[in-house]
Order: structure tokens, then C-alpha cells, then sequence
């Protein structure tokens, strides 16, 4: 199990905070990194953003390995597709 890293951090003026570079390093983030916040039952949760991009990476790979559709045959559905649009678009084959 990760060691749970516990800061506090201060409102600012103008509603800024600073993250802890301790914090930062354990969810691997850099300066100018995005976070993703939400309000979860009175619960502020940050995310970042990159996180939230692989997951859903991830789901997107687990629906590609149900589907059963072969990387090969996407990518050729996918020429076929562009060869058709370009076809339409240009009244010519590409």
C-alpha cells in the first residue's frame, strides 16, 4: 500500500494554493501540470490530469481487446474510411 501524504495547504487572496513538493512528487507532477478538482460529499479531490487521461486510456485498450477487432483491421477500416471521405470531399481517389 502508497504512504499517505498529508499536508496543509492555505487559501490564498485570490484562491491559489501551494502544493507541497512532497505531495507533487508522489502523484508525479511538474509545475504547470493540470489538476482536475471535484466536490465529493463535502470532500475537496484533486486529480491530476495526466492520471485521469490513462485511465481512460486504459479503458479505451480493455473495450479495443473485447471487441475482438484486430489492431490491423482497425487500422484498415480507418485508411478505408479516409480514402472514402477524401473521395466524396474531391470527387478523386487520394
Amino acid at each position: 500500500m502508497k504512504e499517505k501524504k498529508t499536508a496543509v495547504v492555505v487559501l490564498r487572496p485570490k484562491r491559489q494554493i501551494t502544493l507541497p513538493k512532497e505531495i507533487c512528487d508522489q502523484l508525479g507532477m511538474d509545475p504547470g501540470d493540470e489538476l482536475e478538482v471535484t466536490v465529493e460529499d463535502s470532500t475537496l479531490v484533486a486529480r491530476p490530469r495526466k492520471v485521469i487521461a490513462l485511465e481512460a486510456l486504459k479503458e479505451i485498450q480493455e473495450a479495443f481487446q473485447r471487441s475482438g477487432v484486430t489492431e490491423a483491421e482497425l487500422q484498415e477500416a480507418g485508411r478505408q474510411a479516409r480514402k472514402e471521405a477524401f473521395r466524396e470531399y474531391y470527387g478523386t481517389e487520394a
